[in-house]
């Protein structure tokens, strides 16, 4: 388990996103109940649960498509935000604090347009959404738009090419050859996106939003689709993006080989209700986990494993490690 020399898990000591006592309700429908978690620094924290558990609308909140009902999403830039400097962000009413060292935001306060430009948190989809008529590298640029819009001055600086707009198209355009590099497409960078294999289009996608600098990248089903060789593929990718670049990845997946793989911390929902939350060993061999995934009351977990030959060397109902 990844832990701090204190023993504390990363993302109890050093998170980088709290998610604070969220409600997401529609009409008398109550998707996300009460739920509160972490996400870890530098960790790959992944958010499991059956089919309708409430993960996408969780990731909605996060990234400002939905504004929650109820509860806090606390980012914190640098270095996690102290409880008074969340207290004051709430007393005062703003939605973020650039402070020394850090800056905090609290993303249920802010348009999405700010989440992902500002806040620097960053998504891709359950169903892929590229610009299929664009090239692989000009999707790669325009991950970069918001940027070269302010070196260019809103276009005045780019219709005369001055030297500060020469400069950030360059540096766009090696940014986007090195992440065309990173996921083996420079020989496809001219291609239209929509002709690559499935594959390809889901590692474009994530080098899309890496393009963006964020230090939160939140990914819906990234392994959905893939094949074995493929999957093993985004496993190394993900690996490498936590490693070199520090990012911070929230992941929903089904695919429990990704998520056991390459998981420093998992998060499980059910019924919009969080069911268990620890490393991945912990939530494996948590009963209440292997209740949700086999459709049975708890009680009936041992019956069902005996029935059909699952043994997981005994479960364990205490706190979270």
């Amino acid at each position: 388990m990844a832990t701090l020399d204190t023993g504390i898990p990363v993302w109890e000591a050093d998170p980088i996103l709290s998610v604070e006592h969220l409600f997401m309700r529609f009409g008398g429908l109550v998707a996300v109940n009460d739920l509160s978690f972490k996400v870890g620094r530098g960790q790959i924290t992944a958010l499991i649960g059956p089919n309708g558990a409430g993960k996408t609308t969780v990731f909605n909140c996060i990234t400002g498509f939905y504004k929650p009902s109820e509860g806090r999403l606390v980012l914190g830039h640098g270095r996690a935000p102290t409880p008074e400097e969340v207290a004051r962000l709430t007393l005062i009413g703003e939605r973020g604090m650039v402070g020394k060292g850090s800056s905090v935001y609290l993303l249920e306060r802010l348009p999405d347009y700010r989440v992902s430009g500002e806040a620097k948190v960053a998504r891709t989809f359950q169903n892929i959404r590229l610009f299929t008529g664009m090239t692989v590298l000009e999707n790669l640029m325009v991950a970069q738009h918001n940027a070269l819009m302010l070196a260019s001055g809103f276009s005045l600086k780019g219709l005369f090419g001055l030297p500060g707009w020469n400069a950030a198209q360059r540096a766009a355009t090696e940014k986007a050859k090195y992440w065309l590099d990173k996921v083996d497409l420079t020989e496809r960078a001219d291609d239209p996106a929509g002709d690559l294999p499935y594959g390809a289009q889901r590692r474009l996608e994530i080098a899309r939003a890496m393009c963006s600098e964020p230090i939160l990248l939140c990914l819906d089903e990234p392994a959905a689709g893939l094949n074995p060789r493929e999957s093993l593929e985004l496993n190394n990718l993900l690996r490498s993006i936590r490693a070199e670049h520090g990012t911070s990845i929230l992941l929903i997946e089904h695919d429990m080989s990704v998520v056991m793989e390459i998981s420093d911390h998992v998060v499980v929902l059910d019924y919009g209700t969080k069911i268990s939350d620890g490393t991945p060993d912990y939530v494996k061999n948590d009963p209440r986990v292997i209740a949700a995934y086999l459709g049975v009351d708890e009680d009936a977990v041992e019956e069902v494993e005996a029935e059909i030959g699952i043994d997981t060397g005994g479960h364990s109902t205490g706190a979270n490690p």
